[in-house]
């Protein structure tokens, strides 16, 4: 299909103009006109064009793309080097950050709910990026962190009493730790995220509120893959999602 329709429909599916965002959602880098094979990935790390490459991909669609608020725009080093892989295989670079955390069905937060099997009952946080709910089955803390072992692939950092009963529980995949405290006002019993700060472990210490730290990238697997599959679905293009490990 034409580069202008695959972009034309994730603009139409995500609607990343209601997000004010921290780097440009949609086309980042332009290549070719054609896009028949998608490669998707959570960063565009250089791994991940290399295996584009490898592939034969026309298009690279990921969560963590360029062109961040903040940092030192010049292309050089690794910014070059990355630049310059995609230039030389006219390969297109599709990113969405919040708008793939937000997604009701493809997003992120969305695809933790279903994998883990929460139910969502509302949202909270900056553009309603944090998700709210309860377990289907009530369990205890250390129940619930092995089966976020289990589901995620990933041993957790936990903070908590044991034996804590979890009912109610907040979630906001990736560094998403600055909800906490909102989570806490909510009246959840357990708050999950991708990363822990500092400040954080007091905040659950002195809350009585459990902390489940599952990783960054473990958290953020689930919604550009679940994308990825959609729109080989949809748009018969063939797509792959290549997981590249990472500890964070």
């Amino acid at each position: 299909m034409k580069r202008e329709e695959l972009v034309s429909y994730l603009e139409g599916l995500l609607t990343p103009g209601k997000f004010k965002d921290y780097c440009p959602n949609g086309l980042q880098v332009e290549g070719r006109a054609q896009v028949r094979r998608l490669v998707a990935g959570v960063t565009a790390s250089q791994a991940l064009l290399d295996a584009a490459v490898a592939r034969e991909a026309d298009a690279i669609l990921v969560h963590h793309g360029y062109f961040w608020k903040g940092e030192d725009g010049r292309v050089t080093g690794i910014r070059r080097q990355r630049l310059a892989t995609l230039l030389a295989h006219d390969m297109n670079l599709l990113a969405y950050h919040l708008p793939l955390d937000a997604h009701p069905e493809l997003g992120n937060n969305a695809r933790l709910a279903q994998l883990l099997g929460w139910v969502p009952e509302g949202r909270f946080g900056d553009q309603d990026i944090a998700w709210l709910g309860r377990l289907a089955k009530p369990c205890d803390l250390t129940e619930l962190a092995a089966d976020v072992q289990r589901l995620l692939g990933r041993v957790p950092l936990v903070i908590g009493e044991a034996g804590r009963p979890i009912c109610r529980i907040g979630w906001c995949s990736g560094g998403a730790q600055g909800y906490f405290e909102q989570a806490i006002a909510l009246g959840v019993d357990a708050y999950l995220s991708g990363e822990i700060s500092e400040q954080t472990v007091h905040l659950a210490r002195e809350s009585g509120v459990a902390y489940i730290a599952a990783g960054h990238h473990a958290t953020e697997r689930y919604g550009v893959q679940a994308l990825a599959e959609h729109l080989g679905r949809q748009l018969g293009i063939a797509c792959e999602f290549v997981d590249l490990d990472n500890p964070v």
